[in-house]
């Protein structure tokens, strides 16, 4: 499909008021929807604070299927009102099973649930005890704005879970997000590794990457922020800082990423047997 591809990541802090957060994500989404963005990324289970940081069975109440879950119905239509697309994290609840999980909303309709592939387990983000790993596979949504390939936080470490998604045929990787200090050593800053290790998807993949993280003190872990949005190469062309609210956007020429992403032939010299 040509065209631009135009794309926004929202960045705000989250507190314990399910509704006041939704109306927190639904105000920057209208923001960014005024700016004319067809796909737009709020960061990683904003329906609350971060509760992975210690285990707490009470969080299990705070669970619920795809699409009866709040911030899907909330944003649903926002979705359809605005034309875009929204990749919803949520805390998903199927039977017993519990994930962390994106149902992607393209103008109001709910394509799909992606669950999260890779679950951290350490000081600060002890998520093994809230969600079993997602069992989807890695998913490309086919939107109206363009398709999308969306891993979940600690999902966006990992260059196979890129590498996957582009060759489902993705033109641009999104990452919500939740991260920050550790707890466990309080003279480790990841912000700058973090974008880096992006930075590479982007330029190994030719292809654009969005990550939209949380900010905020939250009883003393501080969420970094520096959500950003990288081109195919790579360069970072809009970003936010550390304690900042907002809203970034950026457009990319659909017709440019195909014809780039063929002439730099990554995809072309793959060598899959060798790769054991």
């Amino acid at each position: 499909m040509s065209g631009t591809l135009k794309v926004a990541a929202l960045q705000a802090g989250f507190g314990a008021d399910i509704a006041a957060n939704i109306q927190t994500v639904i105000d920057l989404t209208e923001a960014a929807g005024a700016e004319g963005a067809g796909i737009v990324l709020p960061p990683e289970l904003f329906q609350g604070p971060y509760f992975c940081k210690t285990q707490d069975e009470a969080w299990f109440e705070h669970a619920f299927p795809a699409l009866q879950h709040p911030c899907v119905t909330a944003l649903q239509p926002v979705s359809k009102r605005l034309n875009v697309a929204i990749p919803v994290s949520i805390y998903e609840k199927d039977g017993p099973e519990y994930y962390n999980s994106i149902v992607m909303l393209d103008g109001g309709e709910p394509l799909g649930v992606y669950r999260k592939s890779h679950i951290p387990d350490g000081p600060g983000y002890q998520e093994k005890f809230y969600f079993r790993p997602g069992d989807t596979g890695f998913k490309v949504w086919d939107t109206r704005h363009g398709k999308v390939g969306v891993g979940i936080c600690w999902d966006q470490w990992f260059p196979e879970a890129a590498r996957a998604m582009a060759l489902a045929g993705a033109e641009i990787l999104l990452y919500p997000t939740a991260i920050g200090s550790e707890p466990h050593d309080g003279g480790l800053d990841t912000a700058a590794r973090w974008r880096r290790v992006m930075q590479g998807h982007a330029v190994a993949n030719v292809m654009p990457v969005v990550a939209a993280n949380r900010i905020g003190d939250e009883d003393g872990q501080v969420f970094y922020g520096t959500s950003f949005i990288a081109d195919h190469a790579g360069e970072i062309v809009a970003d936010l800082g550390r304690e900042e609210a907002g809203v970034i956007t950026a457009a990319f020429d659909r017709d440019f990423l195909t014809r780039h992403r063929a002439a730099w032939g990554f995809f072309r010299d793959r060598r899959t047997a060798l790769y054991r």
